[in-house]
């Protein structure tokens, strides 16, 4: 790209209302830095000339918008679509045709009296939000579901060769049962549908099948794929092994691809198929890390490995346009990177980042149907995220957005990768960060944060807690810990749960090499971690209560026998049981158990609705410190999930941890 297309960047964004950001002068810190995204999901219609965002309004509430790029920096984005976040929220929305689109939309909601679940259902409209229609209805109105039906499907395809508003949908038939009639249906099993989302007309495409869990098609209408889970006896409970079939093309017929075997991550798992070159692209291991490879579909089943590092897995698959074209593949090192199988696509990468060169994180994140329009997200550390639409036959690279428009004149904190030695010498990997203007720092105060998973891990790039913290006068460093996922099977170990003593010290080293290295001020030392981190916040609050002088755990597991129990109702319980194992491990690594041990105040964050960690491991820990006499507060939140998506009840958890964190860490 030359300096003229740099030249073309428009100033002011796409999205009015983001042109007022004086509006956020006079917002504290914890307003600012606790706002959720403006852009929760965005896409761009098959003409390329329209966009449709999801934007957050109070509470868990959302709003679909949809703006016309032809209208420039003037434009006016419509509402299309209101959710009230109480209980239903907007997860995300595409373009069907150049004035339709389909939602999908959730809600947590508890059936069978008090088991707390997702429920998820679609929705077609217009535009301007009218004609809305819910796709996958059941079929008999009169009739009873005999299983919970909780998903209310997945497009598969959006049929780019249609162009009709027609999709094509993996959907879950529940056996019905009804008196005196007929209408009932019996089918069970996962099936693809088409589906006109105008008129609803819809045919069976593959009929459903018991323990069918995945179908893949070829971007252009036709089914090449089908998986079909594993269960244990006959309690029906998931075997973590899903076995993989393939069609040859012009075939009906099932022939053997794969097994991929979840827990431990063996075999082949496969992610899309390639329709010109006959095959499909997937995940395998090589040495030890997940690689990316590719197994003809012509029955030879030729495998082929198109990019494996030797330090890290392939993190994902990149892929653009409506039939999903696959393009390259991402890994993550110290930041994340792109190889490109495309060479136009990477042609056009590079071109971007010398047009860009603050913002070296560049996805492109949709396309129009000819792919000459194409959306694109940058960022950095110390920028959240701006939207682009490029064309490729102007060569204009227009800004249409920003993810967070109240920080755009703040200073943000600059992301640095540093390693440090374990206990046992292992150097760990982590992420660390000054208060912004400090190039060099002695003695401040600090925060060890671990990240949640544990199958996770932290990489360069914007970080809205660490940030806030940052700003608060805070260096912060963020671990990968052993039992992070994304190194490797040997770094992984038997996850962090099974593992946890290592994980914990890695948490625990992460700290006394902060004090080591003089950046931190050994008495103003604290530990905030989310999900997983706060486990390991609290767990190091156990096993070495001297060394962090304050804990923050936001939804965290207190007790490993506890979050067993959680999926007692669910087909997961036996692989849940096994990931966190049994064992003495299970008495030693739950905080609940041994609230006595514990010296540093305590401060929890919670919210009713959370699906992921029950809201009793925090009650649980509460009641115990209470009764041992450790200082501590659990604030709880009604009705809020694991991640807390509402900008007042983030804004209140930052003000609040910002004051405790004062008065622990007081001189």
């Amino acid at each position: 790209m030359s300096k003229s297309a740099r030249a073309c960047l428009v100033a002011s964004s796409l999205l009015a209302s983001q042109a007022g950001l004086h509006a956020y002068a006079q917002s504290t810190p914890a307003t600012m830095f606790g706002q959720r995204p403006m852009v929760e999901g965005i896409s761009l219609s098959p003409d390329g000339n329209k966009i449709a965002f999801v934007s957050p309004g109070a509470g868990q509430g959302a709003t679909l918008f949809v703006a016309r790029l032809a209208d420039g920096a003037g434009a006016i984005p419509q509402p299309a679509l209101i959710a009230n976040g109480n209980p239903n929220r907007i997860q995300g929305c595409d373009w069907v045709t150049n004035a339709r689109l389909i939602c999908t939309i959730f809600a947590v909601v508890s059936i069978e009296g008090n088991i707390r679940t997702d429920l998820s259902r679609m929705v077609a409209l217009d535009e301007n939000g009218a004609n809305q229609k819910e796709l996958m209805q059941r079929r008999s109105s009169s009739g009873d579901a005999l299983a919970y039906n909780l998903s209310g499907g997945q497009v598969i395809d959006w049929l780019p060769d249609a162009q009709d508003g027609t999709v094509l949908v993996s959907r879950y038939y529940a056996p019905e049962f009804s008196t005196g009639t007929r209408l009932a249906q019996a089918r069970e099993g996962l099936a693809v549908d088409r589906i006109n989302t105008v008129s609803l007309a819809s045919s069976t495409q593959e009929q459903p099948r018991g323990q069918a869990d995945r179908y893949i098609t070829d971007g252009h209408g036709v089914v090449r794929i089908m998986g079909i889970a594993g269960v244990k006896g006959a309690t029906g409970q998931d075997s973590g092994l899903v076995r993989y079939s393939f069609r040859r093309k012009g075939s009906k017929e099932w022939e053997p691809l794969s097994t991929w075997d979840e827990p431990r991550r063996e075999g082949f798992f496969p992610v899309g198929v390639d329709r010109d070159q006959d095959s499909v692209f997937g995940f395998k291991k090589q040495d030890g890390r997940l690689a990316a490879w590719s197994i003809s579909l012509d029955g030879k089943g030729t495998e082929k490995l198109l990019f494996a590092h030797p330090q890290v897995d392939v993190a994902s698959f990149l892929r653009i346009g409506r039939q999903n074209r696959m393009i390259g593949v991402s890994y993550v090192t110290e930041e994340r990177y792109a190889v490109y199988f495309d060479q136009p696509m990477a042609k056009l990468a590079s071109s971007l980042a010398k047009a860009l060169p603050s913002l070296p994180q560049i996805g492109f994140l949709d396309a129009s149907l000819d792919e000459n329009k194409l959306l694109i997200l940058a960022a950095s550390d110390v920028d959240p995220g701006r939207y682009y639409v490029f064309d490729k036959v102007t060569r204009k690279l227009a800004e249409v957005m920003l993810q967070r428009p109240q920080l755009e004149k703040v200073s943000l904190a600059a992301m640095k990768a540093v390693t440090y030695p374990a206990a046992d010498g292992v150097q760990v990997p982590g992420y660390l960060m000054l208060p912004p203007g400090k190039e060099t720092a002695k003695g401040l105060p600090a925060i060890v944060m671990p990240h949640g998973g544990p199958s996770a891990r932290d990489e360069w790039g914007f970080d809205w807690l660490a940030q806030y913290y940052a700003n608060q006068g805070y260096a912060v460093l963020q671990p990968n810990f052993r039992g992070s996922a994304g190194y490797g099977d040997a770094w992984f170990q038997e996850n962090g749960f099974r593992s946890w003593r290592t994980a914990v010290g890695d948490v625990d080293a992460a700290g006394r090499w902060l004090v080591a290295q003089g950046i931190a001020d050994p008495d103003k030392l604290a530990i905030v971690g989310w999900s997983y981190g706060g486990y390991a916040a609290l767990q190091s609050a156990v096993t070495n209560p001297g060394l962090f002088k304050a804990v923050i755990a936001i939804a965290p597991v207190t007790d490993l026998g506890l979050l067993m129990e959680q999926a007692r109702n669910w087909s997961n319980f036996s692989l849940t049981r096994d990931f966190i194992g049994e064992g003495p491990h299970v008495e030693a690594g739950s905080p609940a158990r041994h609230a006595r041990e514990i010296k540093a105040p305590i401060l929890l964050f919670h919210g009713t609705a959370d699906r992921n960690v029950d809201i009793n491991q925090s009650r649980l820990l509460a009641g115990r410190l209470k009764d041992a006499g450790v200082t501590s507060d659990l604030v709880v939140y009604e009705g809020l999930d694991h991640y807390l998506e509402d900008s007042t009840a983030r804004t209140d958890m930052l003000t609040r941890s910002a004051a405790f964190l004062a008065k622990a860490l007081k001189p």
